[in-house]
């Protein structure tokens, strides 16, 4: 038989409703504090997605990691609740609660059957409002990031992404790790944990999506239980906009590896502004694809270089990146970069064609309601689009956005974005980076996929 959290898990990830029969309300309670509700009857599991503004990137100067290590202490002990109290009452409650911090925001996500709500609630509001950080849950959490933090400076992915970032943003917070390092990791005291939550968990840096068989006069209750003991305002530092280093360098981190991890990016777009949506449609086209990308087509498929190579729009609160990964062997990465820049400098040139776009935009209306197929994935939709700082509407809207862009608004935005001569390069491996004649080698020259970060919300 299943129980507890395995058949809560089971529960969250069932089938709920498409995109385009929901009806998404907007509730405030009477505290003030509002969420974004769709009520969903046919799942007796509530979801709860949660986002505060101030994430790793206000972790303090020589402390980085503060985030990161909060997140995975909120649920090791709150109020009169120690580690293993808290855990077990969750177990009883058959609740599944977990935190995690990225740049800008720090996460928080419930899901709980509809008839325990209040008590996994008021587990919720326990752990964001009264943290132990007791000693004991303190060093144990410390051991396992500095562990995780050891593994990953072996990782030719985190290598090159962590260079990327620093070559590309300079001094500035988005160039930290934000996992922490292992001197940073091993100065973080309680006091700076406490410091952080006091700052960051307040009521007006705060997004909520709820989804599930909840009503809004019952939401509006567990709002005030749950959050209304925050602090009004948030203290964040002033975190500055920041371009991308767009000098076209390529930085290479020798590593005896049989193949090269290369992370490629240049200056991208952010949300709000006009063009993102038509720079959605050409990356898609460029790379985001998949198979049907340019980038597949001209490199795995014709040439057979790497096993994957993808592009992606990365947005985020004080930066905009379009950003590229490929794996592939060290003899090849030279050819490889090279038709990277051939192809973006095509398209900058060229633009897409009609069938290109129509392609597109036939797969990212047609796949836009598979986002929304379960309580959990509906949860976190809502709430990215509300950190993205788009309307209660978007979901009905999006898709018109997307059939309205032209060949011109793509031509205008690649001719904007794609410039091969500042694209900025990091690599981890042997590389030869002279390009190669042409030519079709082996389908064993193929590289595995490589992996990469995505916006929330396109």
């Amino acid at each position: 038989m299943i129980r507890g959290v395995t058949a809560l898990l089971c529960l969250v990830f069932l089938a709920a409703l498409p995109a385009r029969a929901m009806d998404i309300e907007r509730v405030v309670s009477a505290g003030g504090i509002e969420a974004w509700l769709v009520q969903e009857d046919e799942v007796p599991v509530i979801v709860m997605e949660a986002a505060w503004q101030g994430g790793s990137a206000t972790d303090p100067k020589g402390k980085s990691g503060v985030a990161n290590m909060v997140s995975g202490l909120l649920d090791e002990g709150a109020g009169d609740l120690d580690s293993s109290a808290f855990q077990i009452r969750m177990e009883e409650i058959a609740a599944r609660m977990s935190f995690s911090a990225d740049k800008d925001y720090f996460n928080a996500s419930l899901a709980t059957l509809a008839n325990r709500k209040d008590e996994a609630f008021e587990l919720f509001s326990l752990a964001i409002t009264e943290p132990r950080f007791d000693e004991d849950a303190v060093e144990r959490i410390r051991g396992q990031i500095a562990t995780i933090v050891a593994r990953n400076r072996q990782s030719p992915d985190w290598i090159a992404s962590n260079n990327w970032n620093k070559a590309a943003f300079g001094d500035h917070p988005y160039a930290r790790d934000g996992d922490g390092t292992p001197a940073s990791i091993a100065a973080i005291t309680r006091d700076d944990l406490l410091a952080y939550t006091g700052k960051v968990l307040a009521k007006d840096n705060l997004k909520i999506a709820v989804v599930g068989p909840i009503s809004p006069s019952e939401l509006r209750i567990l709002l005030d239980r749950t959050f209304g003991n925050l602090p009004d305002k948030a203290t964040l530092p002033e975190i500055p906009d920041v371009a991308v280093n767009g000098t076209g360098e390529v930085q290479v981190v020798i590593r005896d590896f049989p193949q090269s991890v290369m992370i490629f990016g240049v200056e991208g777009v952010e949300r709000e502004d006009p063009d993102f949506i038509p720079a959605y449609v050409m990356n898609y086209i460029l790379g985001g694809g998949s198979f049907s990308s340019r980038l597949t087509e001209e490199v795995r498929e014709k040439r057979g270089l790497a096993y994957s190579i993808g592009s992606y729009l990365y947005p985020m609160d004080h930066a905009a990146m379009l950003l590229g990964q490929v794996g592939t062997k060290n003899e090849r990465v030279g050819q490889t970069l090279s038709l990277v820049r051939a192809e973006m400098a095509r398209m900058a040139e060229e633009g897409v064609s009609e069938e290109e776009l129509r392609d597109a935009k036939t797969y990212l209306t047609g796949s836009y309601p598979l986002r929304f197929m379960s309580n959990s994935s509906i949860a976190n939709q809502l709430l990215g689009i509300q950190l993205a700082g788009y309307g209660i509407g978007y979901v009905d809207e999006r898709n018109g956005l997307i059939e309205a862009v032209t060949r011109e608004d793509v031509a205008r935005v690649a001719k904007r974005l794609l410039k091969p001569e500042a694209l900025l390069v990091s690599i981890v491996g042997k590389p030869n980076l002279s390009p190669e004649p042409e030519g079709l080698p082996e389908t064993d020259d193929m590289a595995p996929p490589a992996g990469g970060p995505s916006g929330r919300v396109h």
